[in-house]
């Protein structure tokens, strides 16, 4: 048996980084791996610049995600004032940024997923900075505000998570007792188990998609993998490497 530490993710917009190319930062459909390893380093108060902190984080934990909803894209235009760096100088601050002698204007597109939900497995490693049940606690009282990938995509339900134990990683997912979603948001919902007939409608939900890391437990067999490159190297230089993760699509809808 493995212990997992289950969170159910989901808000009105979420953005899974992939690699940007120019002036687009595109998402993906389901969270990064960079993504959720920064959601527990905001939890348990470990500042970006500690890299010794962020490497043991990285190496502590690996994670299993079950996309339930893959929700609706969104494409943003934006446009940014960003001040000019003087030679040998460095912005203190957003307000000296702006305060510089030359401002230029930047434009870029970003993408955003509009209700997507997921439901993640996290698993420690040998050496992991903290149990799971410390994280657990951790995550229902961060010491960082929490955001699905950017910080304008806040979340828009506790994470509520769950320590269980069970023999693979989609027994764990499956098995999971969750309540419903609208009755979370909705107080004259009836208290209900996940999913109902409303929640189906309301989110749309079709097959499901697993995704996990080499050296997990799956306890299903992978319809294919791929490579994505969101395993951190060095959070202060912004550095990333590649990784394979396995992909496995349920077979039907959910009924």
């Amino acid at each position: 048996m493995t212990d997992y530490l289950l969170l159910r993710l989901y808000g009105p917009l979420a953005s899974w980084g992939e690699i940007a190319v120019g002036e687009s930062r595109h998402s993906a459909v389901h969270p990064s791996r960079s993504a959720l390893l920064g959601l527990l380093g905001a939890a348990l108060g470990i500042e970006r610049a500690d890299e010794a902190g962020q490497q043991a984080l990285a190496a502590g934990y690996r994670f299993g995600i079950k996309l339930e909803a893959t929700g609706s894209p969104l494409r943003d235009y934006h446009t940014v004032q960003t001040g000019v760096v003087p030679r040998k100088f460095r912005f203190r601050s957003r307000r000296q940024e702006l305060a510089a002698e030359k401002v230029d204007t930047y434009l870029s597109a970003r993408e955003y997923r509009c209700d997507s939900l997921a439901l993640i497995a996290v698993e420690a490693m040998p050496g992991a900075p903290r149990e799971l049940a410390a994280l657990a606690e951790a995550l229902r009282t961060p010491h960082f505000p929490l955001y699905l990938g950017r910080k304008s995509c806040p979340l828009a339900l506790p994470l509520a998570p769950m320590l269980v134990s069970a023999a693979n990683l989609r027994e764990a997912l499956d098995g999971a007792e969750l309540p419903s979603l609208l009755a979370l948001v909705d107080r004259y919902q009836p208290e209900q188990g996940w999913p109902t007939r409303e929640d189906r409608r309301a989110f749309r939900l079709g097959q499901h998609r697993y995704y996990w890391e080499d050296g997990m437990e799956a306890g299903m067999k992978a319809s294919f993998d791929t490579w994505r490159h969101d395993q951190p190297l060095s959070r202060s230089r912004w550095q990333f490497a590649p990784r394979r993760e396995w992909v496995a699509i349920s077979e039907g809808g959910q009924g």
